[in-house]
């Protein structure tokens, strides 16, 4: 099965987390576990390629195939670990972007 034929999303956020969605071709998403998430080693060796950081946590049981990710805001993308800078920064974003910050 092809990687080049998985789609993956922008990212989104909250106050907390950043988030993405990862579409499997239909007939990959058949070959997985149904009751369970996939460990990072699994959804690797399907073929998604992410930085470091992500986790597979919840499945959307009407499209099996879209795969539903998130690691906390603050991520270091290549160590996969929370830095408290990148983490303040990503909340401070999260607070402008909405108008959550007093002016």
């Amino acid at each position: 099965m092809s990687a080049s034929r998985i789609e993956y999303s922008e990212k989104y956020a909250d106050d907390v987390n950043e988030y993405r969605h990862v579409i499997l071709p239909k007939e990959l998403a058949k070959t997985l576990p149904k009751s369970r998430l996939l460990t990072e080693t699994e959804w690797r060796g399907i073929g998604v390629q992410q930085s470091r950081g992500w986790q597979h946590y919840a499945i959307h049981r009407p499209e099996p195939h879209i795969l539903l990710f998130r690691r906390p805001l603050g991520t270091d993308p290549q160590s996969g670990r929370v830095d408290a800078e990148l983490e303040r920064a990503a909340r401070e974003e999260y607070k402008n972007q909405f108008g959550l910050l007093r002016k």
